[in-house]
């Protein structure tokens, strides 16, 4: 039986009140305010499947743009936190996630490459069937890089995955370049991460691809039930479709949130070690802690980033960028004893 520490119920809790309250004034801030009356009236027909006739303007950006982005906020947080989890337990590496780990790079790479030349060519999933061969295609130049070291170490798989991000990051700006100069703009905007496009069908197809993760997520907690007990030379040798199993699912998640979202950094570095200090490294209660954590610091990051320089709206992944540079200096000057 596990016993979960004192302080998890509280920290749970807050982090509930707190994502309820980003949702609220997410949903009411922007160009257009919104009153908490207007906002029950337009979740009321939403609720009661309304006619769109009945629906004014206010109901409208309610729920077709604003609703839709903070889903999307909270389902790419809570995703990404959870891929972040996976990298770290799998590499031994406190500081692995999709973006420093090439995962995001070649996802990244592959959607550049939709917009720039196919366009809509597969209609609504040409950009998340490109960002997933993107993805792919940087875990397996990772795993070619290592299959000739048995042994291999976390730092050779660390820096094997830096080395592909800095190719899949030149293959970006390469295609940037050849394409045309009005596209070259749409995507220096999209690489910087952003939460404007969301959709009611893309959010939907989000949820189905981080719910299929998230179950096996849990099927492999039986061969990583917590930080770092196992680690990935053991776990390599008793069940080594396990690890390529999670690069596999790290990357499909990782090209479904680039497709939706754009690239987003640092949020599933920051967020196990937050979630980690919380509740300890055990798996089964680290998930839900890290996808709470993770779909908070998402929504608020994005409505910083709509309000700092409102009416414009800076790309949500400044915002992430510049609080993950942050957290890295505290992890590099922190202290022995607190590591």
């Amino acid at each position: 039986m596990i016993t979960l520490p004192r302080s998890f119920g509280l920290t749970a809790a807050v982090l509930w009140g707190l994502l309820l309250v980003l949702c609220v004034v997410s949903v009411k801030a922007g160009a257009v305010p919104v009153s908490l009356e207007r906002l029950v009236q337009s979740l009321s027909l939403l609720v009661s499947g309304a006619p769109q006739a009945l629906y004014g303007m206010e109901d409208r950006i309610v729920v077709e743009l604003r609703l839709p982005r903070v889903i999307l906020a909270m389902l790419v947080g809570a995703g990404l936190a959870v891929v972040g989890t996976l990298l770290q337990t799998v590499t031994r590496n406190e500081l692995s996630d999709p973006y420093l780990f090439g995962l995001s790079s070649g996802s990244a790479a592959g959607a550049v490459a939709a917009i720039t030349f196919t366009g809509e060519a597969f209609g609504l999933w040409s950009l998340p069937l490109a960002a997933l061969a993107g993805g792919l295609a940087s875990v397996a130049a990772v795993l070619l890089l290592l299959r000739g070291y048995a042994n291999h170490s976390s730092d050779q798989l660390i820096l094997a995955g830096l080395s592909v991000s800095f190719l899949f990051t030149a293959l970006t700006y390469y295609l940037t370049f050849l394409g045309d100069q009005r596209a070259a703009q749409s995507v220096l905007f999209w690489t910087m991460g952003g939460l404007g496009g969301a959709l009611g069908q893309p959010v939907s197809a989000l949820a189905r691809c981080g719910h299929r993760g998230r179950v096996c997520h849990f099927q492999n907690t039986r061969w990583m039930p917590c930080w770092p007990a196992i680690t990935l030379r053991i776990a390599w040798v008793w069940s080594p479709s396990a690890c390529a199993q999670t690069f596999v699912v790290c990357a499909l998640a990782t090209a479904c949130f680039v497709a939706a979202s754009g690239v987003i950094g640092f949020v599933g570095l920051m967020v196990p070690h937050l979630a980690r200090a919380r509740v300890g490294a055990l798996h089964q209660r680290l998930l839900g802690m890290g996808m709470l954590t993770g779909a908070v610091l998402l929504l608020g990051s994005d409505l910083v980033s709509r309000t700092v320089l409102a009416p414009q709206e800076l790309p949500v992944g400044i915002v992430t960028a510049s609080l993950g540079a942050l957290f890295v200096m505290r992890i590099v000057m922190r202290k022995p004893e607190e590591a």
